[in-house]
């Protein structure tokens, strides 16, 4: 697809994103904006999310955390070990943070299907700190579907009874869908929290300038599908609709930005796109390829 000719809508949505990523790094540098305290609790899920965050590029990760939060709680990547990192969950309450989740909340035998952390004896399970933290917290983020919308973590027959975060909690969640979540969302949302505040979101809690449009309106495959030229088996360079591919349902901006420091996204790799990003993923997108 010709940039040039992309819609002016996708356009003004791309320069958004990227400005108000620019806005933040010019008044974190001015001293102007102040960097705030963070908590991220892996609930039940895969823990792709910060895997995911961990290849992120302009800005990169290093950035993130020097510059734009302190990332107080982290399961998988904070260097401070047990009842120590805890204690230091528990001091950020008192202060003015983000909560970021990933993960659903499993609900099944009262939260012990996921515990976090151990303190004093006592086990502490993701649904237990959540609840702790989203009562505190200044802005609350569910990063991927698990905890947008439950995802695969509740998908059937779900023996975790996990729930997504917004059924859980009575306050707003800004939800950030993706399986994984692109580390632009999450990064360029926290820019927007700093320096604007909470971003326009639509009427499931997403942010516009990230699920705004469909896949299917700004797909490269557009045209073929436009002329109903349609691929019958994978690898075939045309459209993929006939084939199971889920970009008319599924509002991201994949083909815009791509994925793995933007070099490259499903379609791209001749693959449908299952729609990870749905409310209703996996069970309302499956089958995933259809022939």
């Amino acid at each position: 697809m010709n940039r040039e000719n992309i819609c002016p809508i996708v356009k003004k949505k791309e320069t958004s994103a990227n400005s108000i990523t620019n806005m933040a790094i010019e008044l974190i540098n001015a001293g102007e904006v102040k960097k705030l305290n963070a908590l991220w609790i892996e609930a039940t899920g895969c823990s792709g999310n910060i895997i995911s965050l961990l290849n992120a590029k302009d800005p990169d990760m290093v950035y993130l955390l020097r510059e734009m939060i302190n990332l107080r709680f982290n399961n998988s990547i904070m260097a401070t070990e047990g009842e120590n990192a805890f204690e230091i969950f528990l001091d950020t309450l008192s202060t003015d943070f983000i909560l970021i989740v990933d993960g659903a909340v499993s609900k099944r035998d009262n939260g012990f299907f996921t515990v976090v952390a151990n303190n004093k004896g006592k086990r502490i399970t993701a649904m237990e700190a959540i609840k702790m933290a989203a009562e505190r917290a200044k802005y609350v983020l569910a990063v991927g579907t698990c905890a947008s919308h439950g995802g695969i973590s509740a998908a059937r027959p779900n023996p975790s009874e996990s729930i997504s975060l917004d059924k859980f909690l009575a306050r707003e969640v800004i939800k950030l869908p993706g399986c994984p979540c692109h580390p632009d969302w999450l990064i360029g949302t926290i820019a927007h929290l700093l320096v604007k505040g909470i971003p326009d979101l639509d009427n499931l809690g997403r942010p516009i300038m990230f699920y705004g449009i469909t896949i299917h309106d700004h797909c490269p495959r557009r045209s073929y599908f436009d002329k109903g030229i349609f691929a019958g088996k994978l690898g075939e360079e045309t459209c993929m609709f006939k084939l199971g591919c889920r970009g008319p349902v599924t509002k991201t901006d994949c083909p815009n930005r791509k994925w793995n420091e933007y070099v490259n996204w499903p379609i791209g790799n001749n693959t449908p796109c299952i729609g990870c990003a749905q409310a209703y993923f996996p069970d309302g997108m499956e089958p995933f390829v259809r022939y």
